[in-house]
């Protein structure tokens, strides 16, 4: 195996060894193969290609200090993928098979999961699509699943360091009663043209406000948000808003640091009264916040300069403690893949 700098490893596609796929034909999931190759042979009238049946995850695999390879809350994964084919009328994908494909995934590519203390993980990309052919507008009758994996550095370059944002009102990220809350390749494709927008006027990401009423604080990009004041975690309430499982978590660990925890709908100015912000999914875990720029009005929210605020802090380094067996994990987060 080539030398791997694993300390500078972007956030991109690695090619790593071996990947598995499974069908579902004839109403019933077949036997989960093991595949060398990095493409996949697809009807030309394949639903994903033309009606957008795609569905997908993405996961953390870690090194522990103790050498133990270690996934987090792939139950919550397995689930979220279920609920995204239930939306968009897919073959769910059964939990036993998601388990299969995913310790196969991981033992098979075992010499790429970085090494403790690099900053480094395994990122692994669960993948559902409709492969069956469908020329009018209805659910296939076969899909494909599928999980790659390949070793990450930080999801933003800045690693655990203050990212700017741009608040965009020109542009909405999912319909109100659409498919925001599920994760589906097409919720983030609408997310392109704000997000390279950004990007060109120098800011990491975008944050974008609710679709119906464009007053209320919706997805961060392709993460949730997060604002802390008062010793109380505050998040979004949205159904146009994916669940993250890293909020998901975030919000158990503030809890259990005695914090009060508020998840509402949360109006653009009340930006303005958070003592920190941020921005958690499993890519980033958290990316604090430095400032939030208003697209239209140049109005600019600031919570932070060279670095990551005292409360953001403790919630990073509790979840990377346990995810990577450094900190106790008394909520049973973590499967140990032997």
């Amino acid at each position: 195996m080539e030398n791997i700098d694993w300390g500078n490893l972007p956030f991109g596609y690695f090619k790593t060894d071996y990947n598995v796929r499974c069908y579902w034909k004839n109403g019933e999931w077949g036997k989960l193969e093991i595949s060398t190759s990095e493409y996949v042979n697809l009807h030309i009238a394949a639903t994903c290609l033309h009606y957008g049946q795609e569905a997908f995850e993405g996961m953390k695999v870690f090194r522990g200090k103790d050498g133990k390879i270690r996934v987090f809350r792939w139950e919550e994964n397995a689930k979220r993928m279920q609920t995204s084919a239930d939306g968009i009328m897919m073959a769910k994908v059964p939990e036993e098979l998601f388990f299969e494909a995913l310790t196969t995934a991981v033992k098979k590519n075992e010499k790429y999961i970085p090494p403790y203390g690099t900053g480094a993980s395994l990122y692994v990309r669960p993948l559902l699509i409709g492969s069956g052919p469908q020329v009018g507008v209805k659910p296939a009758e076969e899909y494909m699943f599928m999980i790659f994996v390949g070793p990450v550095g930080p999801y933003f370059k800045e690693g655990f360091k203050p990212v700017n944002i741009q608040l965009v009102r020109d542009y909405d990220r999912a319909a109100p009663q659409g498919t925001g809350h599920i994760k589906v390749g097409g919720n983030y494709a609408a997310s392109l043209r704000p997000a390279d927008r950004a990007k060109k006027d120098g800011f990491a990401s975008v944050l974008f406000l609710d679709a119906k009423e464009n007053k209320y604080i919706d997805e961060a990009g392709p993460a949730n948000f997060f604002g802390i004041k008062d010793n109380t975690y505050i998040t979004p309430k949205s159904q146009t808003i994916l669940p993250s499982i890293t909020n998901k978590s975030l919000v158990q660990i503030a809890k259990d640091m005695g914090m009060k925890i508020e998840r509402r709908p949360v109006p653009v100015e009340e930006l303005e009264t958070f003592e920190e912000a941020g921005a958690c999914g499993t890519a980033a875990i958290i990316s604090p916040i430095g400032k939030i720029v208003d697209q239209q009005t140049g109005k600019v929210y600031e919570f932070a300069k060279d670095k990551a605020g005292p409360v953001s802090t403790k919630l990073y380094e509790t979840l990377r403690g346990i995810q990577e067996g450094v900190l106790p994990d008394k909520h049973n987060w973590n499967l140990i893949i032997e």
